[in-house]
């Protein structure tokens, strides 16, 4: 097929395949990721390559690059991905968002402070939507996003996750969940109205998981006052994270969405001067945030945000 005939065309699920090669910088990467074969990713591709009568892959040592044009043909490819979320919106309009299906992926603070309230309005107000909701990590919600196995995501802002401006996603700002620290109740600042981060220095700490949003934060913050925290302990879990402290295993940086904390002999202080905290927000692909029924689960997120006082509209 010559790129000047009139039946020109490009397979949109192979133009898929290409940006994960993109994304993830070898052919192996991409096929367990969507779950294929590295045999299949490779055919797939090279048939996008002939279709099109170009070369889209060259090797770079053990994994492949993008040639010149295939970052001409990505660079068309989101818009080309909006408008046919776009196209999908437009016919689902017709139902005026009271039919239909939203799936949604979220954090597990994110469902106790903008997910459960809002499902409870949207069960009241639009009993024909059908609702399904999957707690995911901020990198696996965003991943399911992109795979279509969702449709909105509550996530928070990461290291790997996307740019704010990045054209791929519509994204609705919901809350600022700022973070204290979390002391044993015979602490020596356990008394104290708050602390300046730069006093716990020398302290021994207990962190999120390492890839986890509120550990990169506790690692930036203490780096902005000027120390690099002494971390021995790792979990996934706040409410496991508390137990290590109350036992005095070290001190943390908690987020506020995430109290109350199970275990006792805790003692939460405020940080002095402008704490750091993550930022919550909801998000679907570029185009479906025009869909009816997504469109009225995110109003219905920004609306519970707005109603709380860290919210951020």
């Amino acid at each position: 097929m010559a790129l000047d005939s009139e039946d020109f065309t490009i397979d949109l699920r192979r133009l898929r395949l290409l940006r994960e090669v993109e994304r993830r910088g070898t052919v192996a990467a991409t096929a367990t990721a969507l779950h294929l074969t590295p045999s299949a990713v490779s055919q797939q591709l090279a048939g996008l390559a002939r279709d099109l009568g170009v070369p889209l892959l060259e090797r770079q040592g053990r994994g492949v690059r993008l040639t010149g044009q295939a970052r001409v043909l990505l660079s068309h490819a989101d818009a080309v991905a909006a408008r046919l979320e776009e196209a999908r919106a437009d016919l689902l309009a017709f139902d005026a968002g009271v039919v239909g299906e939203v799936r949604i992926g979220t954090l597990a603070s994110g469902v106790f402070a903008v997910v459960a309230p809002a499902l409870r309005r949207l069960r009241a107000d639009r009993p024909g939507l059908r609702l399904l909701v999957r707690e995911r990590e901020p990198v696996a919600a965003i991943a399911g996003l992109d795979g279509g196995e969702l449709d909105v995501v509550v996530t928070v802002d990461h290291p790997a996750g996307p740019r704010r401006d990045d054209a791929r996603y519509h994204r609705v700002d919901l809350l600022t969940d700022v973070l204290d620290v979390l002391l044993p109740a015979d602490h020596r600042l356990a008394g104290r109205e708050e602390v300046e981060l730069g006093e716990l220095a020398r302290e021994v700490w207990v962190a999120s998981a390492t890839d986890d949003a509120c550990a990169q934060i506790t690692l930036g913050a203490c780096a902005t006052a000027g120390f690099a925290p002494d971390v021995r302990h790792h979990t996934a879990e706040y409410d496991a994270l508390a137990a290590l402290v109350a036992a005095g295993a070290g001190v943390a940086l908690v987020p506020r969405l995430a109290h109350p904390l199970r275990p006792g002999g805790l003692r939460v202080v405020p940080l002095a001067g402008r704490a750091p905290a993550r930022s919550i927000y909801a998000a679907t692909r570029a185009g479906r945030g025009t869909d009816a029924p997504t469109a009225a689960v995110l109003e219905e997120f920004r609306r519970v945000a707005a109603e709380r006082p860290d919210g951020t509209s």
